[in-house]
């Protein structure tokens, strides 16, 4: 996959504008993002915030941002956040770039692996690791939530995971799971839910708890009356 290939990885039925972005890491590794809308827009996630993202959760500093959403207004808030340079994606410039598929192969452990990727969430302002796995027809990717001192800057483990497969053509979401290691029940909070219910339609949501008990619900339990309208296009 290069540059090229990620325009065609966007979701966007509601803007058909799509965004690109990359991050290269403190260690030299590259890491991509592209927009993924949704049907209640301010849920949109930008590409910038998806690449981003995908280097944090899988334990990389990222060092430097290339991407076509430069004037944004977020820009010089990641800058001061996590001490990034950004620069123009420049598409002749970056298309030998490289990008490892972060997908766990069909044997993996996801109960262990769910409890071991509780560890790498950054949760410096909450304390409350949450870890999640997104089954697709290619295998799993993975996510952890993400805390900014601008608390709407994060973004939850869900959607994270979620971000990871549509960037790397997954578009079949099988099934999600959900892990805490604190509170009485872990569950996705509003926001993730309207995300999973349209991604994850009619399927099944497992919620793995901190005492080790697990309850399974179908997305649109999860978001009876979820928002939505035939009024907005989509695919």
């Amino acid at each position: 996959m290069d540059i090229n290939d990620l325009y065609e990885q966007n979701y966007v039925p509601y803007s058909k504008k799509a965004s690109v972005a990359v991050v290269r890491s403190k260690n030299g590794k590259w890491f991509p993002g592209v927009r993924i809308e949704n049907i209640c827009y301010p849920l949109s996630i930008s590409a910038t915030q998806n690449a981003l993202f995908y280097c944090l959760s899988e334990g990389h500093e990222p060092a430097e941002l290339f991407t076509d959403e430069i004037h944004a207004t977020m820009i010089p808030s990641w800058e001061k956040e996590l001490g990034i340079t950004s620069n123009p994606l420049e598409k002749d410039e970056l298309h030998n770039i490289t990008f490892d598929n972060p997908v766990l192969e069909a044997d993996l452990n996801k109960i262990d692996k769910l409890k071991e990727l509780l560890d790498m969430a950054v949760v410096g302002e909450s304390d409350f690791p949450v870890s999640a796995i997104v089954e697709t027809e290619q295998g799993y990717f993975t996510g952890v939530n993400i805390e900014c001192t601008s608390w709407n800057m994060g973004l939850c483990a869900e959607r994270v995971a979620i971000a990871k497969a549509l960037t790397f053509s997954s578009k079949n979401l099988i099934s999600l799971e959900i892990h805490t290691r604190k509170g009485e029940f872990s569950s996705p909070c509003g926001a993730c839910r309207q995300v999973i219910k349209e991604h994850l339609p009619k399927k099944q949501i497992h919620l793995h708890h901190a005492d080790d008990s697990e309850s399974i619900h179908f997305s649109e339990d999860l978001l009876p009356h979820s928002f939505s309208s035939s009024s907005l296009s989509n695919r």
